[in-house]
């Protein structure tokens, strides 16, 4: 017989696995669909200071895997494979990993945190350049750039972020920025404005990233070129739902919406909950998403008991 879940959790960021660990807990089956890139965006940085409970700070890849070391001792199976089609018109709702060859999860009620992904520039060269001296993550490729210039794009606490561990390897990191002020928390911006590899370039906007094989450049809006080795993108982000497009209301953002009256983090269809950053345009914290990711789990448990009355 197929197994049927009580609970699949679409997502393993601090949303995710904070739900499954409620969810477990209560003993209710859980299955974590995690994606191949499981972890969400903590696994892609470095000092978390602001998640509570660690005084000196803790590197997000250990958090995460701690959360998931946590889930998983109280029974949440974790599958590393990505979600590629659900069916929420019957139940129980069905979630597919793999081809349409192959047999999908099935599950009693559905939690989706799959959180939010990172937001590209749309340069004529961009993409073309994505890992060739282009990337979104300092984390990942600050080491490549070790006694190199790179151009930071952004104006936020990631831009700022992206800044700071890029100055501990390339020697010149120039922010360019299309306003006249960053919207990064003080602390950030403070860091920043003090690292005498930094500064920034106010008022312009990147137009086209230059160089055949690999980033020689930057174009500005003003008309200048940078000559750069590297161009980190910040700029935000865009909620992962695509897989969810006419499934669950989605708002003009794209984000999922939670539209629950009793249940508050239920969607538009009832036994499938929404939580973490998938929804949450405003806050978009850890810390936040890991709140989000208790309350679904305990309108999830409470929604699946009246199902049995």
């Amino acid at each position: 017989m197929e197994t049927i879940y009580d609970v699949i959790i679409v997502g393993s960021g601090p949303a995710g696995l904070t739900a499954g660990l409620y969810t477990s807990r209560a003993n209710l089956k859980t299955l974590c669909v995690a994606g191949e890139k499981w972890g969400g965006q903590l696994m892609l940085t470095t000092l978390v200071e602001n998640y509570p409970g660690f005084s000196e700070g803790i590197q997000g890849p250990d958090l995460m895997a701690s959360m998931r070391k946590q889930a998983e001792k109280f029974g949440v199976e974790v599958v590393e494979k990505d979600a590629s089609e659900v069916d929420f018109t019957k139940r129980p709702f069905e979630v597919s990993t793999g081809s349409f060859n192959t047999s999908p999860h099935l599950g009693r009620s559905i939690i989706i945190a799959t959180g939010a992904e990172f937001n590209w520039l749309n340069l004529p060269n961009e993409q073309r350049l994505i890992g060739r001296g282009v990337s979104s993550c300092a984390t990942c490729d600050a080491a490549f750039f070790r006694g190199k210039k790179v151009v930071v794009v952004g104006g936020g606490d990631a831009a700022m972020e992206e800044a700071l561990v890029l100055s501990r390897h390339a020697t010149e990191i120039v922010i360019v920025h299309r306003r006249d002020k960053f919207r990064a928390s003080k602390i950030m911006q403070d860091r920043v404005m003090a690292d005498p590899k930094i500064r920034v370039i106010w008022n312009v906007e990147v137009k086209d990233v230059l160089g055949a094989d690999k980033v020689e450049g930057v174009v500005l809006s003003d008309g200048q070129t940078l000559v750069t080795d590297g161009l980190f993108v910040a700029i935000g982000h865009s909620p992962a739902t695509k897989i969810f497009a006419g499934k669950v209301s989605l708002g003009t953002r794209g984000y999922a919406q939670r539209e629950g009256d009793k249940y508050w983090t239920m969607s538009n269809v009832p036994g499938v909950f929404v939580s973490g950053d998938v929804h949450d345009y405003t806050y978009r914290q850890a810390v936040t998403a890991a709140g989000y990711g208790c309350e679904a789990a305990l309108d999830a448990e409470r929604w699946l008991e009246e199902q049995k009355s």
